[in-house]
Order: C-alpha cells, then sequence, then structure tokens
C-alpha cells in the first residue's frame, strides 16, 4: 500500500474534478485520498504511516476532544455504506452536493454517485450556503441522471434525486418559498452533522419535505443510523451509563499512525464483531427507535443532576414561541456547581422570550433542575465543521454576557 494521497477538493462545481481520484480510490486503481480543502495548506500526515490494506477514503475528524484523527475507511465499508443509503431510501439515484465536500458527509455525496453509477450535482457556494442558490441547482437536477460513463446502468432508478443538509441548512431553507418548494421535490433530504430540532422536522415534513435524519460519524463512513433505525449491516448498542457503541460493515479499521488512539476507541467481541466507541449517550425509546442524548462531556451537573443538553434543546425549540434553534451548555455556579444556560436563534420577526417565560412554558416538560437558569439571544449559532454548533464559542459567549448583568446590576 502506498501512502496517503491529499485531495485538495474546490467546493461548488468544480468539485467534480475530484471525481477521478474518488473513483481509482474505490476500484483500488489509485491511492486511497485524504480529502482537504482547496483554499487552505494540505494536511499532515503521520511520518511515515501506511494506510491499511483496502484503505479507499481517509478522513480527518477531532470529535470532541479536539486531538487530530485520520479514520481509515476501507472501499468495502463505503460501499456497504452507499448500498445500505439507497436500499434505505427506496433505491439509487443521483445527489445533489450542498455542503463542503472534504468533511465525510460532503464527500459521501459524490461517492454515493459513483457507487450508483450517476452524476453529481452541486450548489454554488462561492458567496457561502444560500436557499436561492440551492433552488437553482435543484431545477438543475434533470429527473432521469446521466449515468457515468462506464458505470452501471442503474435503468429507471436513476430518476431519484436526493441531497443531504445540515441543520442550518434545513432551517434557513424553510425561511424561503422557493427553496422550500424545490427541496420538496426531491425524494429524500437527509440531515445530520447536528441534531435537528423536532419542530424544524415537523415544520420541514409538513411542506411535503422527505426527510430523514441521520446519525454517525467519520469513523462510520458518516451516517449509518437514519431516523433512529440502524441502516443495513450497521449495529448499535449501549453500556450500563448509556454509551453508544457503532458496528457493523461501515466501520473504519482505525486510525492512521496512530495504534493508540485505534485501540481506545475501537474493540472486537469474540464472535468477531467490531465496534467503535462514541462519546455520546442514547437509548431506545418504545417502538426501538434509538435516540441520541448528547456527548458526555456535555452533560450538565447540576445540584448532583445530570442533564442531557439534547432534551432541553428539543423542549426549548418545541415549547417555547419563536425558538427556532437552541444549544444548552453549563455555567459553573458556586452554588449549584453547573447551571443549565441556553443560547437561542429566533425565527424570523419572534419575539425574544424571558427567562421567566421560557421557565414557565417549559414546566411539566422539564424537571426543575433541567430548566435554564440563563439565556442568550443571538443572531446564528457559531458552527464549527459541518454544522455542528460550537459549544466552547457558545459557552463563552454566554460567560460573557452573564458577566457584562452582572456588572450593570452590581
Amino acid at each position: 500500500m502506498t501512502a496517503v494521497r491529499p485531495l485538495p477538493i474546490p467546493a461548488g462545481e468544480r468539485a467534480r474534478e475530484a471525481l477521478p481520484a474518488l473513483r481509482a480510490a474505490l476500484d483500488g486503481s489509485g491511492p486511497a485520498v485524504l480529502p482537504c480543502a482547496a483554499d487552505g495548506p494540505l494536511p499532515e500526515l503521520p511520518d511515515g504511516a501506511v494506510p491499511d490494506d483496502g484503505t479507499a477514503l481517509v478522513v480527518g475528524t477531532s470529535g470532541s476532544t479536539g486531538t487530530p484523527k485520520l479514520a481509515m475507511l476501507p472501499a468495502t465499508a463505503l460501499g456497504a455504506s452507499a448500498d445500505a443509503t439507497h436500499d434505505r431510501l427506496g433505491g439509487p439515484g443521483t445527489w445533489l452536493l450542498a455542503m463542503p465536500p472534504h468533511h465525510i458527509a460532503g464527500v459521501q455525496v459524490m461517492l454515493r454517485c459513483v457507487a450508483a453509477g450517476t452524476e453529481p450535482h452541486f450548489v454554488d457556494l462561492s458567496g457561502g450556503f444560500t436557499p436561492d442558490a440551492l433552488a437553482r441547482a435543484v431545477a438543475r437536477m434533470t429527473p432521469a441522471a446521466d449515468p457515468t460513463p462506464g458505470g452501471p446502468s442503474m435503468g429507471p432508478a436513476t430518476a431519484r434525486r436526493y441531497t443531504a443538509l445540515v441543520p442550518t441548512q434545513l432551517v434557513r431553507v424553510l425561511a424561503d418559498p422557493g427553496a422550500t418548494a424545490a427541496l420538496a421535490d426531491l425524494d429524500a433530504v437527509l440531515v445530520g452533522g447536528a441534531g435537528t430540532p423536532p419542530s424544524v422536522l415537523s415544520a420541514a415534513r409538513a411542506e411535503g419535505i422527505r426527510v430523514v435524519t441521520t446519525y454517525g460519524m467519520s469513523e462510520t463512513c458518516g451516517g449509518c443510523v437514519y431516523d433512529g433505525e440502524p441502516l443495513r449491516g450497521a449495529l448499535v448498542r449501549t453500556d450500563a451509563e448509556g454509551r453508544l457503541s457503532l458496528g457493523g460493515a461501515t466501520l473504519a479499521t482505525g486510525y492512521l499512525g496512530r495504534p493508540d488512539l485505534t485501540a481506545a476507541a475501537f474493540s472486537t467481541d469474540a464472535d468477531g464483531t467490531r465496534w467503535f466507541r462514541t462519546d455520546d449517550v442514547g437509548h431506545r425509546d418504545g417502538v426501538g427507535r434509538w435516540h441520541v442524548d448528547g456527548r458526555l462531556d456535555d452533560l450538565v451537573n447540576t445540584g448532583g443532576l445530570k442533564v442531557a443538553p439534547r432534551v432541553v434543546e428539543d423542549a426549548l425549540t418545541e415549547v417555547v414561541p419563536g425558538v427556532a434553534e437552541a444549544v444548552v451548555v453549563g455555567l459553573p455556579d458556586a452554588e449549584w456547581g453547573q447551571v443549565v444556560a441556553a443560547a437561542l436563534v429566533l425565527s424570523p420577526g419572534a419575539d425574544p422570550p424571558t427567562l421567566t417565560g421560557a421557565r414557565d412554558a417549559l414546566r411539566g416538560t422539564l424537571p426543575a433542575h433541567a430548566l435554564p437558569r440563563h439565556l442568550l439571544v443571538l443572531g446564528a449559532l457559531p458552527l464549527r465543521g459541518p454544522g455542528k454548533p460550537d459549544r466552547l464559542a457558545v459557552t463563552n459567549l454566554l460567560e460573557a454576557d452573564r458577566a457584562a448583568r452582572a456588572t450593570m446590576e452590581a
């Protein structure tokens, strides 16, 4: 196996230039590739590190720890992911790339087209993501995609059209009637990368958008649990503290050049089943669907009681009028250890809720210890990566706001 080749991928239509290298990596005729942004420096690779046999894609990830890691994804895992995705959605089709192509969710849009023998379409991201650009891109997608030269003939199935978004993109689309109608014209819209507020999902589905929520990470070739149900070949389990582990056909083999991190995150059962140990906690509901409650290191410990931020975030967007998005964190407190605090983004034209009004609205939905003790309204949530909320930045903003209010009241 040769060394990994960095693969800069431009955003927008020029991302098409990366398709030959991606195809070669998947079929083994070319080296494994490491997708990266075209407008940044090439990523640093561990000296002398050689990817595992069968590796097609190496994807950078830092998770919640901030420790840079390079997950090695074999062609078999990527193929299993694409096949299982198309099986769940109703058949292979063509995909619209609406996010940066060097993250796992973005490059997977292109890889699914490679697997299906179709050509991807691209949203113009030169001015950042806009609903209008999305609507124009959907309009350019023909009902029947042109097969890739030399690729398999998919027949009528290629009429299916898909895209993938992060929650913030979906929120922006729903504020634009034209983009909303365009998105509703697609056969399915994957939404992942972060938790999607239930109110946003309800609003999208009410507009006829066929939203499918996804859960996964770079180490699982992206989403491997759709609408709470594992894809074909994917496995989910929890331990005594509720920590989620993911297993099955879509797993990475480990981290390039870091056998220590591989051993800490991956394990193999006596029957040969491999597992990736996440930092997330979750549970199954009464009908067997999996729900992600948040990350272990994001849990708020207030007065000795633990609060899962995701539960409070969902309640805020469902129950408190005018709240479109929410991020909940714990702020240090001399009496309680931590207190629940929330940064909110409002729907257009909505009046900001008062702290008292929000707490009153949440009573009966949340226990008393989970009610927020500090609110801050923002124009937009700070993000990192492909649509993930930057909780450290949110915490800093909330702490600064709390300090400023304390100074004013002194």
